[in-house]
């Protein structure tokens, strides 16, 4: 039986159909040589071991993390033979193997960040004091989930917290986060977004620390705050985001107000506000009795004292009525005076009693209350303060013009 002739492409699609049904994915561990990218959208770079060396083949969009040569890697993708009859192998994703290389991938993207402004301390965002909503990113079953809702219910509740369950490790997680981040930056607005893991290895943690996580989480519309690892462990999701928490549940602490301490606050701050105002009534009151007693006092004085120069001046005019003619000169210049005198010092002291008497109706209360003001009381005491009412309290209203009874319902 003659073997069937086919073509050089027929040949060449066998291969490939034979090599993706035996090979559909495959992650091959090496190092990386010959990097480089071409027009800015494709890469190349070999993948070698002490043998043999295989040429690989990806996108721009799909490298996480800088490469270099001497760096190791796991990729993870299929076999393929070109229509230039070349094996090749198309990578999907890139882990790099090893701590040295990737903190060594790490310190390039962060300086290649750095450069464009990402980590500008400028760019940071205070978070809200008091948000409502939030959006979490985290594995919804991981202890750094459960630590951070625990916290978070206990130093305030009451909150809608929308949580983005991702996956926070290996070669999938970046593009979950990155999802995770647009949809609350599009289709679920918030409040505040939370960006969490526990702890782990540098590999581990190595997702945070990739090119598109950074950039999405310092293109966030909302303010974000990152807290992966334990206290000492950094990724550049910390230096890209507005605030950077120690861990996932420093970050409950620091989204949110501790209800407890801020009641004793507000009460504290009430009471001395109270005080103060106290204090600050009593002095204006002290100061306006003291003022109607200096007023009262001085429309007394200047009565008498021109009741008693009239007076004197008068006996004086008669004891020289009674004179030869010789002081007659003298008595007709005395009551030229005593005339003058109350021609021009009445009027001037009346018109000073007038505008006194319209400085004390000032403080008359009845004034206030025309004015569309009220005086609340109860048990006969004048209310200054809601917090001393209850419901059920009655309560006397008295108006500019008569006065009513009213009952409290409720307080807010």
């Amino acid at each position: 039986m003659q073997p069937q002739v086919i073509s050089v492409t027929d040949f060449v699609g066998i291969i490939n159909e034979t090599l993706s049904f035996a090979y559909p994915q495959v992650i091959i561990e090496g190092e990386v040589s010959s990097f480089k990218i071409n027009q800015g959208k494709w890469v190349f770079f070999d993948l070698k071991d002490d043998a043999n060396v295989i040429n690989c083949f990806m996108t721009v969009h799909q490298l996480k993390l800088p490469l270099e040569d001497g760096m190791k890697v796991r990729v993870t993708g299929s076999p393929k033979i070109t229509k230039y009859s070349k094996f090749s192998f198309t990578v999907r994703a890139v882990e790099i193997a090893g701590e040295g290389a990737l903190r060594r991938a790490m310190e390039l993207l962060r300086a290649k960040l750095e450069a464009e402004g990402l980590f500008d301390p400028a760019r940071k965002r205070p978070l809200p004091m008091y948000p409502r909503t939030i959006g979490l990113i985290t594995s919804a079953t991981s202890a750094a989930y459960a630590d951070f809702i625990k916290i978070l219910g206990a130093r305030w509740g009451g909150l809608d917290v929308r949580v983005a369950d991702v996956t926070v490790q290996g070669p999938s997680a970046p593009d979950q986060v990155v999802a995770a981040l647009e949809y609350f930056n599009s289709s679920t607005p918030v409040d505040v977004v939370v960006l969490i893991r526990g702890g782990g290895s540098l590999e581990d943690l190595a997702a945070f620390s990739t090119e598109p996580v950074a950039r999405a989480v310092a293109a966030s519309r909302a303010p974000i705050i990152v807290g992966v690892g334990h206290e000492i462990d950094f990724s550049l999701s910390d230096y890209a985001a507005d605030v950077r928490a120690a861990t996932p549940t420093d970050a409950a602490r620091l989204v949110v107000p501790d209800r407890v301490e801020l009641t004793a606050r507000v009460h504290e701050l009430s009471r001395r506000t109270s005080s103060a105002l106290d204090a600050a009534l009593d002095r204006h009151k002290l100061g306006i009795d003291r003022a109607v007693t200096r007023l009262e006092a001085y429309l007394r004085y200047p009565r008498q004292q021109l009741d008693a120069k009239v007076t004197s001046l008068w006996r004086a005019l008669d004891r020289l009525s009674a004179q030869p003619k010789q002081f007659r000169a003298r008595t007709e210049a005395m009551e030229y005076k005593l005339s003058t005198f109350e021609r021009q010092l009445l009027p001037q002291k009346q018109a000073q009693l007038t505008s006194l008497r319209r400085v004390l109706q000032g403080f008359n209360p009845e004034a206030t209350l025309q004015r569309g003001y009220a005086i609340v009381r109860h048990d006969s005491t004048i209310v200054r303060d809601a917090a001393t009412l209850k419901n059920g309290d009655r309560l006397v209203v008295q108006l500019a013009k008569g006065s009513t009874d009213t009952e409290v319902i409720s307080k807010p």
